[in-house]
Order: C-alpha cells, then sequence, then structure tokens
C-alpha cells in the first residue's frame, strides 16, 4: 500500500543546476535553497542532501522545529525564517535546546521585533541573525524608522561590539504578484539603500553584514539589483522555482489495492453511498494522510476562478467530488471522501479496469502531498 512520487534524476539535476546557475550569475552569489515544511513533497532530508550536492552553503528551513531534520545531511549555514519571538513558548523551549547543540553557531534566528532583539542581547553569546524588514508583504519585519532606530541603539551597539550576537544581514521577504513590473526591484533597492547608509558609517567592531537577503526575485530583477547595490552581498532564497519548477520530472502515484465491479445500488464506504449502473468500485493507495482530498486556498482574483470555485462547491455540497486520481485517462470521481490512507474511486465496468498492483497517476499539489517513499531514477 504505497503512495510514492517518482523522479526522473536526470533532467530533475539537470533543471536544478540550470535554476542555481541562473540565480549565481545574475545575483553574484549562490542562491539559498529553502528546504521548508514537508520538504515541498520530496522530503526536507532529501532535498538538505541535494542542496550540498548543488554547493550550496547556506540552507533555509521555514521553523526552529525542522533544524534537525537537516543538520546532520548539511554543512554550512542554516537560516529559521519564522522570526523568533520568545512569546512564543513551544518555539522558545525549542530555540533553548538548539543553543545547547555543538551545531548551534550554524543556526541564523530571523528577528523581526525589537523586542526580539532586546531578548538576544541579554541572552546567550553569540547568536546570529538577520533583521527582517516590514516588506510589502506586511507580514512581519521592521518598519524603516524602527530598522534605523535599532541600528542606532546604543545598547544594541554595544552587544555587537562585544560579540553577545552577530548581524548577517536585512531580509525582504516580497509577495509573489507585483503591484509593477517593477515594484519588487524598487523595493529591494530601496531597502538597501537604507542598509547601506545606515551601516557604512558604522565604527567599532562586528559591523552589521552587508548583506541583503531576498526571495520572490526574477533573474532580471536579480541583476537590476546587484547593479544597484553593488556594495552589498545579493542572497536570494529559492524554494519552489528551485524543487519543483519543471513539474514534468515529477509524478506522483497510487497503487492499485482492489477492483469491485457491483451492480446497481449496492452500498460502499464509510457513508454507505450507492452504486450506479455499470459501476466499478477502485481502491488505491493514497489518503488524507498523504495529503489526498486536502489543498490549500487558492486565490480567486479572476471571473473565471470565481465560477470554477462556484462550480467546485456546488458539486461537493452535492456529494460529488473530483479525485486526483486518473484511470484510462480520465480523472475519476471520488465514491466518497478520502479514507486515512486509501480512496474510493468509481469507474464505469465498460471501461478498460486497472489491475491490483498497477499505479494510478495522480495530480497533486506538492507542499501537501506527504509520500509514502520517493524513488529518484
Amino acid at each position: 500500500m504505497s503512495f510514492t512520487l517518482n523522479i526522473n534524476g536526470d533532467r530533475w539535476r539537470t533543471h536544478l543546476r540550470s535554476v542555481v546557475n541562473a540565480i549565481t550569475t545574475t545575483s553574484g552569489s549562490s542562491p539559498v535553497p529553502v528546504v521548508k515544511g514537508n520538504g515541498y513533497g520530496i522530503g526536507q532530508e532529501l532535498l538538505g542532501a541535494t542542496a550540498m550536492e548543488l554547493g550550496a552553503d547556506t540552507i533555509a528551513v521555514g521553523t526552529v522545529f525542522e533544524i534537525e531534520s537537516v543538520v546532520s545531511v548539511t554543512q554550512g549555514d542554516i537560516v529559521v525564517l519564522q522570526p523568533f519571538d520568545s512569546r512564543d513558548a513551544g518555539a522558545a523551549a525549542k530555540w533553548w535546546e538548539i543553543s545547547k547543540k555543538f551545531y548551534s553557531g550554524r543556526i541564523i534566528r530571523t528577528v523581526a521585533t525589537l523586542e526580539a532583539l532586546n531578548e538576544l542581547i541579554t541572552g546567550s553569546s553569540g547568536v546570529r541573525v538577520i533583521i527582517e524588514a516590514r516588506s510589502s508583504m506586511v507580514r512581519f519585519g521592521l518598519t524603516e524608522p524602527e530598522l534605523i532606530g535599532v541600528l542606532g541603539n546604543a545598547d544594541i551597539r554595544a552587544a555587537l561590539a562585544t560579540g553577545q550576537f552577530f548581524i548577517e544581514g536585512i531580509s525582504v521577504h516580497l509577495p509573489i504578484e507585483r503591484s509593477a513590473p517593477d515594484s519588487h526591484a524598487v523595493e529591494v533597492m530601496r531597502w538597501a539603500g537604507l542598509w547601506e547608509a545606515e551601516t557604512a558609517v558604522w565604527e567599532g567592531h562586528s559591523p552589521p553584514a552587508p548583506v541583503i537577503w531576498v526571495s520572490h526575485c526574477s533573474d532580471a530583477e536579480l541583476s537590476t539589483i546587484r547593479q544597484s547595490v553593488s556594495e552589498l552581498i545579493v542572497r536570494m532564497r529559492v524554494g519552489t522555482r528551485l524543487w519543483l519548477g519543471d513539474r514534468s520530472t515529477l509524478s506522483a502515484s497510487g497503487t492499485v489495492l482492489a477492483v469491485h465491479p457491483l451492480s446497481e445500488g449496492v452500498k460502499v464506504g464509510y457513508r454507505q453511498r450507492k452504486s450506479g449502473k455499470n459501476a466499478t468500485l477502485v481502491v488505491v493507495s493514497g489518503g488524507t494522510a498523504n495529503g489526498i482530498g486536502l489543498s490549500a486556498p487558492s486565490p480567486t482574483t479572476s471571473l473565471r476562478q470565481r465560477v470554477t470555485s462556484f462550480g467546485v462547491g456546488a458539486l461537493d455540497a452535492a456529494g460529488r467530488s473530483m479525485s486526483p486520481f486518473s484511470l484510462g485517462g480520465k480523472q475519476r470521481w471520488f465514491a466518497e471522501p478520502p479514507h486515512q490512507h486509501v480512496s474510493m474511486l468509481w469507474m464505469n465496468s465498460e471501461s478498460v479496469l486497472p489491475e491490483v498492483g498497477s499505479q494510478v497517476s495522480a495530480e497533486v499539489r506538492f507542499t501537501t502531498s506527504r509520500f509514502d517513499a520517493v524513488f529518484i531514477d
């Protein structure tokens, strides 16, 4: 009973190298592979090891709880993207645990508030941080006046001078959508200009690093940014574009576990729904534990998307839902909502029925998928 991901290794690695080369050329620095969450469906450990094969000196994870999934298969620095905040008791406890590990010097925290910085300058020594800017995402980060205040703060300057903590640069996390063709480059350059101006006149030991960490920038935008902020090092974080940028190299599939031709009106499943005329029930591996039937909300910005969402909602309300599985070249209906590890599908008995053990392709959202096994050809 397996729900698997198959990767065309040669083509996937060719794609990975092309992305790394493009970002290195346009930004002037090697990219920072993002290895967060479920590892984009591929798995954090595998992605961490692959990042090392690509020559990465730094990777990024989503939370402090993900560090241990990658620390043993990687070298170099690990940036934690979720901002540190001691008021998050669970995360704070994990940070305390990580601070005692032999590899703690490899870990870089993201800091988005003055309160968090004050916590760190009075706590453990040698902590490394990236300061997050309040970008147009408006999710986390310091505003421009707050950033200027932080860099001019006497206590923070003293803590830097004594090595209590180190600032490894500024982070600008950008939205996917652009308000104008050049909006991303303009926004990054504004923050970069501020960072450069405030740190260029720094006096004393351990000044903030001349580094700006960015995300969701195109190669053209990176080239523009690099030319405009030549005094700063540009580090581009990349996740989806890198790991999932060539979807044709990735194929998800379930295994046929049972095939039951049925008479009309036979009740099936937990909810005892009746079979239709000439119906066959096909049971395949892959259920809610694998992410089947689960999906992240999708944006409905166009009229067509709204109509589609309305239609899907109407079908769900009527007890009908399309599965991600395809049999005989056609996407098949769920017989009922997927179970934890399997899904029950309807086929017409007049179709060519699959054999038990055969593979069934599935169109899935990789960031919400959990595969039983990942195979690289």
